[in-house]
């Protein structure tokens, strides 16, 4: 495969993103033969093993290697997700990432790589990684930016957060000794355009998924009976985390939001002080020593708060995406556990096909065994990643308001230093008078 792709498939004008393009249309309607999988649509149970899974990666025996592939200093694969560029077409507007990718691994070609890729493609890549493997957890994707009743439109800011957890989604699922094996994951990081949308047309039809589905709904209706104590201790932990990190992130954007309103207001105090001063001869030094303070503090909030909605606020909301992925993950155990329990149920009423049945079973019992391995080990790991992310953005925000704070401090107590009246002048007044 080329190194440099192509990703334009039909006739585009190309641009580099300018710092803000927000008065561009931006349609980002899938469509409908890419867009399989979604937060809402996802198989609930999982897949069946079929024939072009790939299943060695995912092993028993892999299992019990997880914990120490994890740990290992053997990083052979990395990516970087950059450069966005909008492509304008005939019909639609759309924003495309370059992917860079540098590998050692032997079952790469070459050992470089670089693609453009448009959201879609990183959504089709998370339901492909999640329909292979249900019960390990994907890291989510950013939300699609969506203001109901206007055309979409984006600007840097957003196009720069998006890139930033595009990237950081490649490289989670690049660390993950599952799925970084994925077929799925190889052809996207290495195919051209057309041969990416080839191989997106060689997945189940839409009578087939919709089959999964339906099954998937009957499995959750009929629930599951005897769920192990570990699955149900994790999913309390899940909810009462979900509930916690969704208050933190409501709480964190609503400061951040009347932060850059007090922001607004300080940029507009300071001149009035100094306009003040214009007309105050006897306070003129004095007002317009606090005006310049306003002024040195202003590019302090400003800083701040950058620094919160760049640090803080997407992490809070990437783990709020995080425990509803969690949600889903549990829920497709437990339909893999209830649809074996379903089974085992008919056996013990059924007279006839009991042969047929008993295979089935034992297929079920298998899936259900990997299943519960997969989620086990994966979860350890998402556990350590979770702590690991959050510890460093609480450190990163108290470092910088400790910061800020000293910051406008000092240049209040150098205004302070500079309104203090010597001794010795105060006793040449007193001279004069």
């Amino acid at each position: 495969m080329s190194r440099t792709i192509d990703d334009v498939v039909s006739p585009t004008q190309t641009n580099t993103i300018p710092a803000d393009i927000s008065g561009q249309m931006l349609d980002l309607d899938e469509d409908d033969d890419f867009e399989v999988f979604s937060k809402d649509s996802t198989l609930a149970d999982g897949s069946m093993f079929n024939a072009s899974m790939q299943t060695s990666p995912g092993s028993m025996v892999n299992q019990c290697k997880f914990e120490e592939d994890e740990d290992g200093d053997s990083k052979d694969i990395f990516i970087t997700v950059d450069n966005p560029e909008s492509h304008v077409t005939a019909i639609e507007t759309f924003i495309t990432y370059r992917v860079l990718t540098k590998t050692t691994r032997s079952e790469f070609d070459n050992s470089e790589y670089e693609v453009r890729r448009r959201y879609q493609d990183f959504h089709w890549l998370k339901g492909k990684l999640e329909e292979a493997h249900s019960t390990l957890i994907v890291h989510p994707l950013p939300e699609k930016f969506v203001v109901k009743g206007m055309v979409e439109r984006f600007n840097g800011d957003f196009i720069e957060t998006r890139r930033k957890a595009l990237h950081k989604f490649l490289n989670r699922i690049a660390d993950h000794p599952i799925l970084s094996c994925s077929e799925d994951f190889k052809v996207f990081l290495s195919a051209q355009a057309w041969e990416l949308t080839t191989y997106k047309k060689q997945g189940p039809g839409f009578l087939s998924r919709m089959g999964e589905t339906v099954r998937a709904v009957a499995n959750s209706v009929r629930g599951v009976k005897n769920r192990p104590e570990e699955f149900t201790a994790i999913q309390e932990y899940v909810e009462d985390f979900s509930n916690k990190i969704s208050s933190l992130d409501k709480v964190t954007q609503r400061i951040v939001k009347e932060q850059k309103e007090y922001l607004e207001e300080l940029k507009e105090y300071g001149p009035t002080y100094t306009l003040w001063s214009g007309s105050e001869e006897e306070l003129a030094e004095q007002l317009k020593g606090v005006a310049g303070c306003i002024e040195r503090c202003c590019q302090e909030t400003e800083e701040q708060v950058g620094h919160l909605s760049d640090t803080l606020v997407p992490v809070l909301h990437e783990y709020v995406l995080c425990a509803e992925t969690l949600k889903a993950v549990l829920r497709r155990r437990d339909n893999i556990q209830a649809e074996f329990e379903a089974k085992n149920e008919a056996l013990a009423t059924k007279k006839v096909d009991r042969d047929a049945l008993k295979v089935e079973i034992d297929k079920l019992e298998d899936r259900v065994e990997w299943a519960n391995n997969a989620l086990k080990g994966d979860w350890v790991r998402w556990q350590r990643s979770m702590r690991g992310d959050l510890k460093s953005a609480f450190l990163s925000t108290a470092e910088k308001n400790v910061d800020y704070y000293e910051k406008c401090l000092a240049v209040w107590e150098t205004f302070l230093l500079s309104q203090r009246t010597e001794p010795s002048e105060e006793t040449d007044r007193d001279n004069t008078s």
